[in-house]
């Protein structure tokens, strides 16, 4: 066993700011030197949806799914104070304001520093959500996935 700590994280909700909170938190584990893990489930897969449409086959359901939910980090609520959107355009605007960076820049530091982001496989089979339709450079496995990074971890979160 490596002396390098480890960071998992569940992230359950679709919520931009708790998104936010998740990779806020990962990037910093990051830059102390720990191994994290972001463990993608249920809402928080949306985290990882492409932004633009891509065109794969799917039945009623999965497609009902697919248009009811965010396409990429950039288009997820707020978890209070949503306000049918305006809320998370205020708060990106406070967040310009004072320099803090964006979600999808967050998430992309994430992918630079080499935190793993692993996508469940038996949600994404639930929603309807295929491979192409999320970020490339991603990993995908299943509750056996996040329980063996967790198992040796120093901090473990649920968001």
């Amino acid at each position: 066993m490596s002396d390098q700590k480890k960071t998992t994280i569940v992230l359950f909700s679709g919520d931009y700011d708790k998104a936010m909170a998740a990779y806020i938190i990962a990037n910093g584990a990051a830059a102390y030197d720990h191994e994290v893990t972001i463990f993608h489930t249920f809402w928080g897969l949306n985290a990882l949806r492409k932004e633009n449409q891509v065109p794969v086959k799917k039945g009623l359901m999965e497609k009902m799914f697919g248009k009811m939910m965010p396409r990429g980090v950039d288009k997820m609520g707020l978890s209070k104070m949503n306000y049918l959107g305006m809320g998370q355009k205020m708060i990106k605007n406070v967040m310009k304001k004072h320099n803090a960076m964006p979600l999808p820049q967050l998430v992309e530091m994430a992918q630079e520093q080499d935190v793993n982001l692993i996508a469940c496989t038996m949600t994404m089979d639930l929603l309807g959500l295929q491979k192409d339709e999320l970020l490339d450079e991603i990993e995908y496995g299943g509750v056996a996935a996040y329980i063996g990074e967790a198992e040796d971890g120093n901090v473990s979160l649920f968001i």
